[in-house]
C-alpha cells in the first residue's frame, strides 16, 4: 500500500508571508503523494471590514451569514488558495486547488439550528467522500490543496472547519493509502503551559489523554485537534502528529512534535 500524507496548515501560518513561504518550499519537497488542507486566518476578516461586512464569532466559531459565505469562499478558496498554489507551482510542486464541491470532493450538510444557528457552516458527510477522486488526482500527479469550503449537493457552498476537513479527508484515504495525518500550526506540538513550546508532550494515547484531560492539564484549544486525531487512528489512519509547521520534515519523520496513538 502507498504511504499518503495529509497535512493541514493552521491560520497563523497562513497569515505570516515569511512563515508560509518557508513551509510550502519544505512542503513542496516532500515525495510521494501528498495532500494539503489549510484554513483561512484573519485575511477574511480584514477583507470583511473593508466591505462592511462584521465577523461575529461564537465559542471561537464564525458565524457564517449570506454575506458572509460569500467573502470566506472568495477569501479562503480565491485568494488564499491561489497565492498557495502559485507559491507551489514556482516550486515545481504541481498542485491543483480544490473546495470540496470541485468534483464532488467533500459532501456536507448545513449543520442544523440547535442553541445556535451558525449560518451556512457545513459538517461533512463521511461516508460520501468519494476516495477514487481523490486518488484520481493524485494518480495524475496532483497534488490537491484544499480550501475549507464544502457544499451541500442543492448548490448551497458551506464554510466548514479545516481540521475537521483533514480528519475526514485521511479517513476516507485509509482504505487505498497508508495515512499519516499531520497537523502543522504555530505551536510545537501538545503543550503542558500552552506559553512553553519546551513542555511539548512527545507522545499521547488514549489513556495518557484521559488523564491529562481529567488534570486539566491539555489547553481547552487543543481538546478538539485531539479528538480528531484519535476519530482518525480509530478510522484506519496509521499515524497523526501534531507540531510545528517550520519543523514540517521532523514532524512526518515523527522527530518532533506530538504523536498520536492508539498504544
Amino acid at each position: 500500500m502507498d504511504k499518503l500524507i495529509v497535512i493541514k496548515i493552521g491560520g497563523n501560518i497562513v497569515d505570516d508571508e515569511a512563515k508560509l513561504s518557508s513551509f510550502l518550499q519544505d512542503f513542496a519537497f516532500v515525495s510521494g503523494p501528498k495532500i494539503l488542507i489549510h484554513g483561512g486566518g484573519k485575511v477574511a476578516t480584514k477583507i470583511g471590514e473593508s466591505l462592511g461586512i462584521e465577523s461575529k464569532y461564537v465559542d471561537g466559531r464564525r458565524i457564517t451569514d449570506a454575506a458572509t459565505i460569500d467573502l470566506v469562499t472568495m477569501v479562503y478558496a480565491g485568494l488564499i488558495n491561489k497565492k498557495v498554489i502559485a507559491q507551489l507551482q514556482s516550486l515545481n510542486c504541481n498542485a491543483i486547488g480544490v473546495t470540496g464541491a470541485d468534483g464532488n470532493l467533500i459532501p456536507a450538510n448545513k449543520r442544523p439550528v440547535k442553541e445556535i444557528d451558525y449560518g451556512f457552516v457545513g459538517d461533512v458527510k463521511s461516508d460520501k467522500i468519494n476516495a477514487q477522486n481523490w486518488s484520481s488526482l493524485l494518480e495524475h500527479g496532483f497534488t490537491p490543496v484544499v480550501a475549507p469550503i464544502t457544499h451541500d449537493g442543492n448548490g448551497q457552498l458551506l464554510n466548514t472547519n479545516a481540521d475537521t476537513i483533514a480528519q475526514e479527508v485521511a479517513k476516507a484515504m485509509s482504505g487505498l493509502y497508508e495515512v499519516s495525518l499531520i497537523y502543522s500550526f504555530e505551536k510545537a506540538g501538545v503543550l503542558l503551559d500552552a506559553n512553553d513550546d519546551a513542555t511539548v508532550i512527545s507522545k499521547i494515547d488514549p489513556s495518557s489523554y484521559q488523564e491529562l484531560k481529567a488534570e486539566g492539564k491539555i489547553f481547552a484549544g487543543m481538546i478538539p485537534k485531539l479528538d480528531n486525531a484519535f476519530a482518525a487512528l480509530n478510522s484506519g489512519v496509521k499515524k497523526v502528529v501534531i507540531g510545528k509547521a517550520e519543523q514540517l520534515k521532523d514532524l512526518i519523520n515523527g522527530e518532533s512534535g506530538t504523536s498520536i496513538t492508539n498504544s
